[in-house]
């Protein structure tokens, strides 16, 4: 299976139970189907922000990830903006791993992905790469060890610090099944390779937002057991501003100067078919 057959495999759906969640942040999103007039095309998948971040202290976080962190990435990309820091989505849908497990798929993925790193840490310049461990981050601990580190480096060369989040609970599928032990140690070893680097390297435990268990309400998953719609990506925001805002001496815009906007009309939600 190459990665755009993956990426049409598990299609975003409406998370209902998140509304629980966004209530609490005292948010009422748009729904998919109410898209602002010209917000569709206003708002792309790729979210970027160039602007050079005022409030937010000159901190500018370029985003990577697999289609998880996709979903993510408009409700980032707009809290982080109304703190005044910079952003650019450079996630891929049906990718974004930096390791190459010695499979095809991996050794495709990870290629592209250091690839666009490299081209992004030069036209960004970032402060800040956010990297969250995809759901391709296959291989051995010491292979995840040695890209983890080799991200670090790179990243510590260009001046930048790098943020690891682990992914979210997801369903183990039939595609997913004889990857599953190895999906569970990336997390763990981004965590040590962080710890050994604490100068340069973060990990954010963003179990905190959502629990271990897909299932559970708190897990803010879509049916498909994988994404999010609207509902989650604006917990996750809420949760990565106020967590990074803290380490990077920025204060955190409320909810209600973002939650609202056009990026809940993004056409990757429309073509989701997310709900209120």
């Amino acid at each position: 299976m190459n990665s755009s057959e993956k990426t049409n495999r598990a299609p975003y759906r409406p998370i209902l139970t998140a509304m629980a969640s966004v209530a609490v942040l005292g948010v009422a999103l748009v729904g998919c189907g109410q898209q602002d007039s010209g917000a569709s095309k206003a708002r792309a998948d790729r979210t970027e922000v160039k602007q050079e971040a005022t409030a937010g202290g000159g901190v500018k976080v370029l985003w990577v990830g697999d289609s998880i962190a996709g979903a993510e990435a408009p409700a980032m990309g707009a809290a982080l903006k109304a703190s005044g820091v910079g952003f650019k989505d450079a996630s891929s849908d049906g990718g974004g791993t930096v390791v190459d497990s010695g499979e095809e798929i991996t050794k495709m993925i990870s290629g592209d992905t250091w690839k666009q790193l490299g081209e992004n840490i030069k036209a960004f310049k970032p402060t800040v790469v956010a990297y969250q461990v995809t759901t391709y981050d296959w291989g051995t601990p010491d292979t995840q060890r040695a890209a983890y580190e080799k991200l670090v480096r790179t990243v510590k060369d260009a001046g930048a610090k790098t943020v690891f989040i682990p992914s979210p609970p997801i369903k183990i599928d039939d595609f997913y099944k004889k990857h599953e032990s190895q999906m569970a140690t990336a997390p763990k070893t981004a965590e040590e390779v962080a710890g050994k680097h604490k100068d340069a390297a973060v990990y954010l435990d963003a179990s905190q937002l959502w629990g271990t268990d897909k299932s559970a309400k708190k897990a803010l998953r879509g049916p498909d057991g994988i994404h999010n719609c609207q509902q989650g990506a604006a917990a996750f925001a809420k949760w990565f501003s106020t967590e990074l805002g803290k380490r990077e001496g920025f204060e955190p815009a409320p909810v209600d100067k973002w939650a609202n906007g056009g990026w809940t009309g993004s056409d990757r939600y429309g073509k989701q078919s997310c709900s209120k």
